[in-house]
C-alpha cells in the first residue's frame, strides 16, 4: 500500500449543523442527492480529497469499537483552506464569520511566512484560512 489520504470525515451528533456549516458557510457543495430529514451521512465535492461528515452512531454500529460512546474532547485535527493571497485570506475569513463561523482568531501575518485566520465549525474544530506572505524586501 503506497500511503496517501483518500477520504477526510468528521464524526458529529449533529449532522444538521455541520452539513449547514460545511455547505452553506464555507461552500462546499453536496455530491449527489441527500435526505435531509434521515441524514447520516454526507460527503462533499472537494478537489483532491474526498471531504464528508458522518453521524456518530453510523461509525459506532460499523466498528462495534465503544470509543465513539465518548464525549468529544479537545481539538485532534484542524483543516486548512488556502487562499489566492493574503487578502483572500481577509475576505474568506469575513465572509465565513458573517454567514455563522465562530471567531477565534483575525487575519494576522504569522511568522512562519503566511497570513492565517482561524475559525471553528459548530462542533468547536478549530480551522484556518491561510496565504503566503509576499517576499520581505531588503
Amino acid at each position: 500500500m503506497k500511503p496517501r489520504i483518500d477520504l477526510i470525515t468528521i464524526v458529529t451528533d449533529d449532522m444538521q449543523a455541520m452539513l449547514h456549516f460545511y455547505r452553506d458557510v464555507l461552500g462546499f457543495p453536496v455530491q449527489g442527492e441527500i435526505d435531509e430529514s434521515s441524514l447520516m451521512y454526507v460527503e462533499f465535492e472537494s478537489e483532491g480529497v474526498r471531504f464528508a461528515i458522518c453521524r456518530r452512531s453510523i461509525l459506532r454500529n460499523c466498528t462495534q469499537h465503544a470509543s465513539y460512546d465518548d464525549a468529544p474532547r479537545g481539538h485532534a485535527f484542524e483543516l486548512a483552506f488556502p487562499c489566492e493571497s493574503p487578502d483572500a485570506v481577509d475576505a474568506a475569513y469575513a465572509d465565513a464569520v458573517r454567514k455563522g463561523a465562530a471567531p477565534i482568531r483575525p487575519p494576522s501575518d504569522m511568522p512562519w511566512g503566511q497570513r492565517a485566520a482561524f475559525f471553528a465549525d459548530p462542533d468547536g474544530h478549530i480551522h484556518e484560512f491561510f496565504a503566503p506572505l509576499p517576499p520581505q524586501e531588503t
